[in-house]
């Protein structure tokens, strides 16, 4: 995906990066077994993307408003260890991040999909919406990813910001 300066040059600032789950992660699905567990599914390359920016120094975070173990899985797996779930005020947990982290808006990207996600695209230095995001999350990005949700969106959020600040893996490195 090709950026513009714009984009690039609030990239390039960006300190942590905050994404959304179901719609972003994932494809906003909700499965459920015969046996009534919740089950999602997740993109790899999105994976390798985020676990990329952790190993980057890139503080990444996911800010949901549901509840679930395989969702904790999942970003214990990638190294991300900002996970706030069954947060239906996701600013409210946004403000308290940044002050953890000793960080403004301007070096905050967040990646979202619907309504609910406003508040903070509202006010970050870098808001992004899913391919398939609701038309005011479009409206309020600075960025609309040609991707959807749970089918490489993420990634390119990645790359974009890894890209943007000369950020690179060693994969020849001993681990």
């Amino acid at each position: 995906m090709e950026f513009n300066e714009q984009v690039l040059a609030l990239a390039s600032k960006i300190k942590l990066v905050i994404f959304d789950v179901d719609g972003v992660l994932t494809d906003g699905g909700l499965y459920f077994t015969d046996d009534g567990r919740e089950i999602k599914k997740f993109n790899v390359r999105d994976g390798l993307g985020i676990s990329l920016l952790v190993k980057t120094g890139v503080e990444v975070a996911v800010i949901t408003g549901r509840n679930s173990v395989i969702v904790a899985e999942r970003m214990k797996s990638l190294g991300v260890s900002h996970v706030y779930q069954g947060r239906m005020n996701k600013l409210e947990t946004y403000e308290n991040l940044k002050l953890a982290l000793e960080i403004t808006d301007e070096e905050v990207a967040f990646v979202g999909d619907d309504i609910i996600d406003l508040p903070i695209m509202n006010i970050c230095a870098l808001p992004v919406a899913v391919g398939d995001a609701h038309d005011d999350v479009k409206s309020k990005a600075v960025l609309v990813v040609d991707k959807t949700g749970g089918h490489g969106a993420a990634r390119d959020v990645c790359d974009l910001i890894m890209r943007a600040q000369n950020l690179s893996y060693d994969f020849t490195a001993t681990q």
